[in-house]
């Protein structure tokens, strides 16, 4: 009997268990069901409002700024070279890459041992031309003394067979003493006539003197240029590159042992295409002077520097298309040949046009147009210019009147948005939709996906809701609050 009761009371413990645990699911699924039934039904589809930039249509006169890159040169290089052969044995201490010269600076000096022999030796040849000519000169004044002297004696036999002949007429001379005379006068004339060859004879000599020391003058000049060789300067203010000769170093003719760079000379060179370069053009079809800048980062650093298009290629290059223009630095400190610079060219104003982002424009040359009860229409506008993340453009018809600034695949022709304006303003919210920023959706889709109460079709539901572009504004403010709650 004990036993039969012990059992009894275990039975009824059991089944009170049991019972308790039935009471307590159907309280828990009561709940549930009560919870459920405050979640609203499927409503009506509404229209999807979507919130938009929107800007206004103000035609201006703008001056579009022509985009591309170039390279920095310089406009005065000076390549160095070694005019005579030999051991380099002095350099200048800036003689260095990147050295800092000035004009007249003496660079370098290669040994003058044999030029200034040379030099010594065309010296020594000039003397000796000179004492030529000197001697040269006393013959043909001696030649000329001689002629004078033989002249002389050839008038005195003339006279004296003048005589002889008289004598003979008046019958007291011989015919014998005027045969004497007349051969005296005879040799007197043979004599000048020596004379005188013996005088072209010194005028010779001396023209080939005074042309003997004229190829020595040549000689003596041509020395002294081999030496001034030797030594090299700096023809104007600038930096040393591309430096090659050390002090020993033996060079030859001819021979590049540096480069000197004026860096106060800069230009930029850079190539724009044909429809670019056709609207530099004047009417008469030269090239403007336009206004550019060329600008350049260095560790962060920009560096711009004013500049005025100063000539063009005089052909484009095989395989190569556009224009290749270079431009004239004014005062460009910092820059160096050889650096990549981004170049910015002012183009001639364009008047009536306006500046809208590249946002606004679609591939066809469309925008998207604020109409009434705010939906959008579609208008088209030509496209000028696209500079960066702008485009220029003309709106024949459109000016005063409001476009959307940022296109997105959801807005198109009769869509209804909700115009987000420039200076703030925005019209009220609508029930219907909210555009999300991305830190608040990724809040809400993880408060829904953590949310274990909520059945999986509509956790679903939700999910695929806050993943759209504009979301309902009722399920956000009712995650919103039990979030808080």
């Amino acid at each position: 009997m004990k036993f039969l009761r012990r059992s009894l009371v275990g039975v009824f413990l059991m089944a009170v268990t049991a019972g308790l645990i039935a009471w307590a699911g159907s309280s828990v699924y009561g709940a549930l069901q009560t919870r459920w039934a405050e979640e609203p039904g499927q409503r009506p589809a509404r229209e999807r409002i979507f919130a938009a930039r929107v800007m206004i249509i103000a035609p201006e006169t703008l001056r579009p700024v022509l985009s591309t890159f170039g390279e920095v040169r310089a406009r005065r290089t000076l390549e160095l070279r070694a005019a005579t052969s030999g051991a380099v044995i002095w350099l200048s201490e800036t003689f260095e890459n990147g050295g800092q010269v000035q004009k007249g600076d003496l660079l370098a000096r290669v040994d003058p041992a044999e030029a200034q022999s040379a030099l010594e030796t065309a010296q020594a040849d000039l003397s000796e031309a000179e004492a030529d000519l000197r001697d040269a000169e006393r013959a043909v004044a001696l030649a000329g003394e001689d002629i004078a002297a033989a002249e002389v004696q050839a008038r005195l036999r003339s006279q004296s067979l003048d005589r002889q002949r008289d004598l003979l007429d008046r019958g007291v001379g011989s015919v014998a003493a005027v045969e004497t005379a007349e051969l005296a006068v005879s040799t007197a004339d043979q004599a000048v006539l020596s004379r005188r060859q013996a005088k072209a004879s010194a005028e010779s000599r001396f023209d080939q003197a005074v042309t003997g020391l004229e190829r020595r003058r040549i000689s003596l000049a041509r020395a002294e240029r081999a030496l001034a060789d030797t030594e090299i300067y700096a023809e104007f203010s600038g930096v040393m590159n591309d430096v090659t000769a050390v002090v020993g170093g033996l060079v030859s003719t001819n021979e590049r042992i540096g480069e000197l760079i004026d860096p106060a000379a800069l230009e930029v060179s850079f190539r724009v295409s044909t429809p670019q370069y056709a609207r530099l053009l004047t009417e008469n079809g030269r090239l403007v002077g336009a206004d550019m800048t060329a600008a350049i980062d260095i560790l962060g650093v920009d560096l711009e520097a004013k500049g005025v298009i100063s000539r063009e290629s005089g052909a484009v290059g095989a395989g190569q298309t556009g224009r290749l223009l270079f431009a004239r630095l004014e005062a460009a400190p910092g820059f160096w040949p050889g650096d990549f610079v981004s170049v910015r060219i002012d183009e001639p104003p364009l008047e009536r046009v306006v500046r809208l982002p590249a946002t606004a424009v679609d591939a066809s040359g469309f925008v998207l147009v604020l109409g009434d009860e705010d939906r959008l229409e579609t208008a088209s506008v030509d496209v000028l210019r696209r500079e960066r993340d702008d485009v220029i453009v003309r709106a024949p018809g459109l000016a005063g009147r409001e476009i959307v600034s940022e296109r997105t695949p959801l807005l198109g022709a009769g869509i209804r948005i909700r115009p987000i304006r420039p200076d703030g303003a925005e019209a009220p919210e609508g029930p219907e939709m909210l555009m999300l920023d991305p830190d608040r959706r990724a809040r809400l889709v993880a408060y829904v996906e953590g949310n274990t109460f909520m059945p999986d079709e509509a956790k679903a539901r939700v999910l695929a809701q806050l993943r759209q572009d504009a979301v309902p504004l009722r399920v956000v403010e009712r995650i919103e609050s039990r979030m808080g709650g």
